[in-house]
Order: C-alpha cells, then structure tokens, then sequence
C-alpha cells in the first residue's frame, strides 16, 4: 500500500526551451530598476520569453505584490500589502513606452483591505498608459473587486480595449480552488461589466486538470457565454509549489483542441486552448480578432 500520493508525471508537451535573449533580459533589468512587477513573473508564466521578446506584450502587476486572498492554485505571495503607490500608474506608462508594447495587460494581486478594491489606481493606471501610449491595446485584468458594482463601474468608465476576468475553475470546484471568490459573483462581473460598456470585449479564463469532468468544463462554456463573454482561454494547470493543489490530470493538445472547437460552436468570438496558454496568451490577437467580430456584426 502507497504511503504517499502518486503525483502524475508531467508529459513531453509541456517541456520549454527558454528562449532568454537579449530582448529578454533588457526588458526583465528595467522593470526591476523601475520598481514594477509582472504576472508574467510572479505566477512563473511558461510563455514569459515569447510574449516579451517576440509578440510585444506584457502583463504589470499593479498594486503591489502581495496579495490579500491565499487561492490554492497561485504562486502570488499572500499576506498583508503596503499602502498604495499613486506614482505606479505613471511608471508602468513609461514602461510601456520603453519596450513599446503593441498590447499592455494590467492586473493586479487582490486588495479586499481597500473599500473599491484598488479600482481608483487600476483606472488612473489604464488612463495615464492610454495618454502615452496610444497606440496600444489595453486589457485590464482584475479581482471581482467585492463584487461592488461601483468599483467595477469606476474601472470600465476609464474604457480599457478589454474586461478579463477569470472564472479560473468550475463550479464545484470554486470553494477549493479559490479563496473568497464566488462562482456565481465572478459571473456577475463579467456581466454587469458588459451592461456598462458594451462594445468593449469581455474575456475569461479557465485552467483545466484540477478534477473537473468534460461535462463541467461544457457548464462553465454554457455560464460564460450566458454572460455575453465574448473570449475566452483554456489551459493546463499547472502545480507552482509543493504547497499547492495537484494536477489530477494533465490534457493532451488533442484534447484541447477538441474542447476549443466546442467552445466556437457555442458562440465566442475567439478561443485560445492548450496546454501552455494561460490568460494573457496571444492577448493582442485576441482583442483584434473581438473587436472586428463585433464591428462586423455591427455592420451586418
């Protein structure tokens, strides 16, 4: 009889070659003399050297880097954060600039110790980028901010190219999985998020290999589109440390492919699924290709 659990062996598919140019490392040294910090980074992001070096895009983490909520699949450090940094917005501007982004992803740990969640400098951050850059895409990517409906309206009045907010897992799985987020809140952002600016794109993500069946994973396809969300990803979980969940099932590419069309058949505008693709993955491509479904329906 086994004394330990049995960790599943990780296959061929998921193995990288970094690709640590010269790109890479001039851009990882600026954000370090400037103080920022990236998803990219924090969350170990396997895609960090593409989407950096090659594709031009980069996702900042705003607010600090300690997170208030301890969700058991993040590799974010989880404690109490320091006060709020109102020159942050100015520098991931300037950051911008400086490795001229084609696509700016902004996200931010969770700040459930301030009353609007952050939502004042997440704002102000999409507005000072959108001065000094304007011909970059903007996604904002954040928490469901208390699910406060004021909080969210305070960030899409600043009008970022995309809403992204991950439903992260399925269903039964939330309470596990997510710490003080809300299936059915998450849902509800998305939503509302949508009601406020309705031209402007809405994106969740879904990791996969946490234990849910192919049925709930079809639900969460079902919940999201029933929310208008019109983009949508799919990746492989992955476990960052030993004191986090462990993988229970890792996906074939066939798999998602498979799943990719079904979530097409259903009706989003545009599907990225596979092993390696996390939220921010093929960001740029993702917001031209919603904004000229929406613009095509518009002229229908």
């Amino acid at each position: 009889m086994a004394t330990k659990e049995e960790h599943v062996r990780k296959p061929e598919w998921l193995k990288i070659k970094l690709n640590t140019n010269e790109n890479y490392t001039g851009l990882k040294k600026m954000m370090r003399e400037n103080n920022l910090h990236t998803v990219c980074e924090e969350a170990k992001c396997p895609n960090i050297h593409e989407c950096w070096a090659v594709r031009r895009t980069a996702t900042f983490m705003i607010l600090g880097d300690v997170c208030t909520r301890a969700c058991r699949f993040c590799a974010v450090k989880t404690g109490l954060p320091s006060e709020l940094d109102w020159k942050e917005p100015e520098r991931v501007a300037d950051s911008v600039q400086l490795m001229n982004l084609k696509h700016a992803v902004i996200t931010a740990v969770a700040r459930d110790d301030l009353k609007d969640g952050g939502a004042a400098v997440f704002a102000e951050t999409v507005r000072a980028v959108r001065r000094k850059n304007p011909f970059t895409s903007i996604e904002v990517l954040p928490s469901d901010m208390g699910g406060i409906e004021e909080n969210l309206k305070m960030l899409m009045d600043a009008r970022p190219d995309i809403l992204n907010h991950n439903i992260e897992t399925v269903r039964r799985l939330t309470p596990r999985v997510r710490a003080r987020a809300k299936y059915d809140r998450s849902l509800e952002f998305l939503r509302r998020a949508k009601e406020m600016q309705p031209d402007i794109p809405t994106k969740s993500s879904l990791m996969i290999g946490l234990g849910e069946t192919k049925e709930e994973i079809m639900e969460t396809m079902d919940d999201l589109r029933a929310n208008q969300v019109d983009i949508m990803t799919i990746g492989q979980y992955l476990q960052p440390t030993k004191k986090h969940l462990k993988v229970v099932k890792y996906y074939t590419p066939q798999e998602f492919e498979e799943l990719r069309e079904i979530a097409l058949s259903k009706g989003f505008s545009h599907v990225e699924a596979g092993p390696l693709v996390r939220s921010s993955y093929h960001a740029d491509e993702q917001v031209n290709s919603a904004t000229k479904q929406m613009r095509d329906k518009e002229n229908a």
